[in-house]
């Protein structure tokens, strides 16, 4: 098939590297340099969002924010710029439930078709191609797309209409900034106990408190290793959009709140770039104490 690709950073890269492991030609774009493994395999480079779509059948897009998909989509040399008729566009970036819909509607009226298929599962899981991938739109044109998607990941779920893989993507952001918070605390609070924080995740392994963020951020956080996975200023993104779906709903979200100013503290002294288990910094501050690594 003929494949586009917009937006190759620690996320698109692999994910577009296995599209081609997969066997389709594959045109790319993104800001910057095409990586070299990407080229070595085969991919096509265009100079605009525009020609990757008329290159091809399906394009996804990767980007950070709703800003950047609406400029792939409708600015100057966008996707929008060429005949969209019997093409899909997939949005695999995180971005607003709302501006979604009018995304998907205007791409409608163009004579395309839009999935809105946001991922979770980090770096990790786009190496590994076991993203969870949560899709909206229609399950005709989901059923088309899906074999691609099974390249990228392993639970691969139609949530519903275009904006529900959005609407389930941010739910799954506030899972795991809580999440985070919760074994920031946890760890804090054992270390400064006299704990060896390492030997008590261990333990809480092997309990109901058991958790793949405290496996793998708990190790994180106990390492000292916040080299970005999933970066601090994305994840506060995300549950930028979960309190203002929360205030347009009319419900509160007192912990989300919470973790959204736990990573503002983190942007404001510089650590925005970090991997989001960082976010225990914060805390630290706080504390005026570090978890450090047993020796």
């Amino acid at each position: 098939m003929k494949i586009g690709f917009i937006g190759l950073g620690i996320m698109g890269t692999p994910m577009a590297g296995h599209i081609l492991a997969g066997g389709h030609q594959l045109h790319v774009n993104t800001i910057g340099d095409v990586p070299s493994t990407l080229l070595s395999a085969g991919a096509k480079v265009c100079a605009t969002a525009r020609e990757v779509a008329a290159a091809s059948d399906i394009i996804f897009i990767m980007v950070p924010d709703t800003p950047h998909v609406e400029e792939v989509l409708f600015a100057e040399n966008g996707c929008s710029e060429t005949d969209l008729h019997n093409k899909i566009i997939v949005d695999m970036s995180s971005i607003s439930p709302i501006e979604t819909k009018k995304f998907a509607e205007k791409v409608r009226q163009l004579g395309g078709e839009y999935l809105d298929a946001p991922v979770s599962g980090g770096e990790i899981g786009a190496q590994q191609a076991s993203l969870t991938i949560m899709v909206g739109g229609k399950p005709e044109v989901f059923n088309q797309v899906k074999p691609l998607l099974e390249l990228m990941g392993k639970n691969i779920t139609l949530v519903g209409d275009n904006g529900d893989g959005q609407t389930c993507k941010v739910a799954n952001q506030i899972i795991v900034a809580l999440t985070i918070e919760a074994v920031s605390e946890a760890l804090l609070f054992a270390a400064k106990a006299g704990a060896n924080p390492e030997k008590v995740k261990n333990a809480l392994m092997g309990g109901f408190a058991s958790s793949r963020i405290l496996e793998v951020h708990g190790e994180r956080i106990i390492k000292r290793n916040f080299e970005p996975g999933f970066k601090i200023a994305l994840h506060q993104k995300d549950l930028k959009l979960a309190l203002q779906g929360a205030s347009i709903l009319g419900i509160s979200l007192p912990n989300t709140a919470t973790c959204q100013e736990l990573f503002n503290s983190c942007v404001a002294n510089g650590r925005g770039h970090l991997d989001h288990s960082a976010m225990v910094n914060s805390l630290e501050l706080m504390a005026n104490y570090k978890i450090n690594h047993p020796a």
